[in-house]
């Protein structure tokens, strides 16, 4: 099943606990297949609205008989505070946030370029920086995501415990379907 058709499946069922779909993927991921939802709602999402979600995403899934053929992992969660942004509504609801590009080829001599996204057309996105405004037609967009201003401290380490620093700081709800 394809990532639109599972994207289909699922949507109805996250509209429908009061959230929206941020990202859908289905694939193979360290030897099992994941089906991964990441989803949002303005103000954010907390645990319990991921919990709910899960469970209502797993029945609907088990009724419509999803990858009856193969054992998959569900993870649903929030797409987290430095969230990856790839499609163009992804881009239209962060203007404003700072964020860091890479695209393609070079611009400006650079592939990596940061600063606040000051707005998302139909073609492209711009982007204030250091060095001015700067406009990337998403065609030439390799990777982007939202940049979580820390503060005055510096940014914790990876694998090192913290408390959380906002309400949208949230875990995921995982279940594990296998095969009957």
């Amino acid at each position: 099943m394809g990532e639109r058709n599972v994207e289909a499946l699922v949507a109805p069922v996250v509209e429908a606990a009061g959230l929206e779909v941020w990202e859908v993927t289905f694939g193979r991921e360290g030897g099992r297949q994941i089906l991964r939802v990441m989803v949002d709602r303005d103000g954010g999402v907390d645990l319990d609205a991921i919990a709910d979600v899960s469970e209502r995403l797993s029945r609907r899934l088990d009724l419509e008989g999803f990858a009856l053929d193969v054992a998959y992992a569900l993870e649903v969660s929030s797409p987290g505070l430095e969230r990856p942004l790839r499609s163009r509504r992804h881009f239209e609801k962060s203007v404003g946030q700072q964020v860091k590009v890479k695209t393609v080829e070079p611009v400006q001599g650079r592939r990596v370029h940061e600063g606040a996204l000051v707005s998302a057309d139909a073609e492209a996105i711009v982007v204030a920086s250091e060095g001015g405004e700067l406009r990337v037609p998403y065609v030439g967009i390799a990777s982007a995501r939202r940049v979580f201003e820390w503060g005055s401290g510096p940014k914790p380490r990876s694998g090192s415990p913290t408390l959380p620093t906002s309400p949208r700081e949230v875990g995921s709800a995982r279940r594990t379907r296998s095969t009957r």
